[in-house]
């Protein structure tokens, strides 16, 4: 008797097929574009927030961000802490990646570039909050979905790449 065969009151079942047909029913539930964009999601929301708190107006950084990467933020690296060089240059690139990267990641245009941007801010953050290393975690494990997965089929760059398509 093969392995994926079981035998019961006479009856024989297939158990790979009993797996196909179940992974196709939750694959049902869970298609690879929903999960995309859902993931797109997930991984904006926090830094968007983020970045909108670092702002007082269009490209106005306000007085908490830059006294933050000035006096409280450090870098846990060996030997270290050490402070953020360049405070308010640091403050202004974080809190414009912040926005952009998220609203690329919400569009799904760039999704693979904005997907790494967040994950070199995951490691930065990591870096300088080491004990939150669970949600870290958890935004590094999104942000590599999305480098290796893409936007989905529900993204600007699914669209364009079929529009590039149709043109030729």
């Amino acid at each position: 008797m093969s392995a994926s065969r079981f035998s019961q009151n006479g009856h024989t079942a297939d158990l790979s097929q009993w797996t196909r047909r179940a992974n196709r029913a939750v694959g049902a539930l869970a298609p690879l574009w929903l999960s995309q964009l859902v993931l797109r999601f997930g991984l904006a929301v926090p830094f968007f927030r983020s970045g909108m708190s670092k702002w007082d107006g269009f490209l106005q950084l306000n007085d908490v961000a830059v006294l933050l990467f000035s006096s409280e933020f450090r870098l846990h690296l060996p030997g270290g802490p050490y402070p953020y060089p360049a405070p308010a240059v640091t403050a202004f690139a974080a809190g414009s990646a912040e926005i952009i990267l998220p609203i690329l990641l919400v569009f799904g245009l760039g999704t693979r570039f904005a997907a790494l941007g967040l994950l070199v801010l995951t490691i930065v953050v990591q870096l300088t909050v080491p004990d939150g290393w669970p949600i870290h975690i958890t935004w590094a494990a999104m942000a590599l979905a999305l480098m290796t997965s893409g936007p989905g089929s529900l993204s600007l760059d699914h669209a364009l790449c079929a529009w590039r398509k149709g043109e030729r």
